[in-house]
């Protein structure tokens, strides 16, 4: 079959990757695409917002099977739009997107369906929610309502800080319309833990678990980032823990959905907490993770495209989820400046020297001599597996040293002291 994959960054390479191993798979495009995707897959010029133009092509290539990678065109209602063509595509409509593209709606879903989350209150008026974090007295969450490219969250150590949060999402809109509304909720405690599960209607399967590193610097130190590495599985994450998962958290709010008409197709990815009480929601991401995909597609021993139509026609019952027995990690190295502000167009070496391990890349392209380029905050990743953390993390960091680019870094503490 041919598949269009939609998006540019290390997990759409990711995927792309495991679905050139499936038999079923014959041409595989990429909108837009990147250096190292072009490896892998034939480049359509098309931005992931452009959805005519994604839907026209689609049509005129046959494409069996459509994944969206980024959220945005989700919330946009690509789905929508070409289930209305008649095209097979792996993700929610824009109703279900809503789980994402509103923590309001979320957090309301999870409330009535007794989903187990942070205490919150939402507040739509600045003076009422400055007053209620001046009462609080404690560490609280300040969440933006709407994207705000994953920089929307403040933890507020003291009530100063709160406010300062709420002015700057409220009144000075440093996020623009995403802070109209917001949420302020408890700050929980614990070990943080991604969990994706394969769902359609009310029925769910857990597919992976993966631990994320959002700040740029080693100890968990610097400004949030969109992920600088991660492991998969969890290191702390049972099979009895994840079934726990699926039936308190996954499969209630399929269920609460379902009772508002809107039937969730496509993978979840629910961000939990692991409290010492039990597991609590920190927010659900209506799409694969970024850099978790790239740490759990290597480790995936069942064929992606047969689990991804499963999922769209409602047979996910049908293809086992199997995984290798080994352990994965991935190490990102970005552009200097990241997460704020970095230069591009910089020439990266050693790409042809790794041996051990997998790249996927996320910033990269072509200049007109065909070498590849610098032109992303996050500019690649190194995945490595082995039978232990350990294992696989000396196989990333010592083929990561092999690959060089003007102000490259990257974390030096993926995975340390799991083992």
């Amino acid at each position: 079959m041919n598949v269009l994959v939609i998006g540019s960054g290390g997990r759409e390479h990711a995927l792309i990757y495991k679905l050139k191993q499936s038999p079923l798979v014959q041409k595989i495009y990429c909108a837009p695409g990147n250096a190292g995707i072009a490896q892998m897959a034939e480049l359509v010029n098309l931005a992931p917002t452009e959805v005519e133009k994604l839907r026209s092509f689609a049509l005129k290539k046959s494409i069996d099977l459509i994944v969206v990678g980024p959220e945005v065109p989700l919330m946009e209602g690509i789905v929508d739009v070409f289930e209305e063509a008649g095209l097979t595509i792996f993700g929610p409509s824009k109703g279900a997107a809503l789980l994402e593209g509103s923590k309001v709606f979320a957090k309301n879903l999870m409330k009535r369906c007794h989903v187990p989350t942070a205490e919150f209150e939402v507040f739509s008026r600045l003076e009422d929610a400055i007053a209620y974090v001046k009462r609080c007295q404690r560490p609280l969450v300040v969440k933006a309502d709407g994207l705000a490219q994953g920089k929307g969250v403040v933890i507020a150590h003291s009530s100063e800080e709160a406010a300062e949060a709420l002015e700057s999402l409220m009144e000075e809109k440093v996020f623009g319309s995403a802070g109209e509304k917001v949420v302020v909720e408890e700050l929980l405690q614990g070990v943080e833990a991604s969990v994706f599960s394969l769902c359609n209607g009310t029925d769910a399967v857990i597919l992976g678990s993966a631990m994320d590193y959002k700040r740029a610097f080693d100890g968990d130190q610097g400004p949030n980032t969109g992920g600088m590495g991660s492991i998969s599985p969890h290191p702390l994450l049972t099979r009895e823990m994840q079934q726990g998962i699926l039936e308190t958290i996954i499969k209630p709010v399929l269920r609460g959905l379902m009772e508002e008409g809107v039937s969730y197709s496509g993978v979840l990815y629910a961000g939990i907490m692991l409290t010492e009480d039990r597991p609590k929601v920190l927010e659900f991401n209506v799409r694969f993770g970024d850099p978790e995909t790239q740490a759990m597609m290597p480790l995936l021993d069942s064929d992606l495209a047969q689990l991804l139509i499963a999922t769209c026609t409602g047979n996910l019952h049908n293809v086992p989820v199997q995984w290798k027995n080994a352990k994965s990690v991935c190490v990102v190295a970005a552009s200097k400046g990241y997460p704020g502000h970095y230069e591009v167009g910089y020439p990266i070496n050693g790409l042809n020297n790794i041996q051990d391990a997998f790249i996927f890349h996320a910033g990269t392209k072509f200049d007109q001599e065909g070498n590849v380029l610098t032109s992303g905050g996050r500019v690649l990743s190194v995945v490595a597996t082995g039978k232990s953390y350990e294992e696989a993390r000396q196989k990333a960091y010592k083929e990561m040293e092999k690959i060089s680019f003007p102000g490259m870094f990257y974390r030096k503490d993926i995975a340390f002291g799991f083992d």
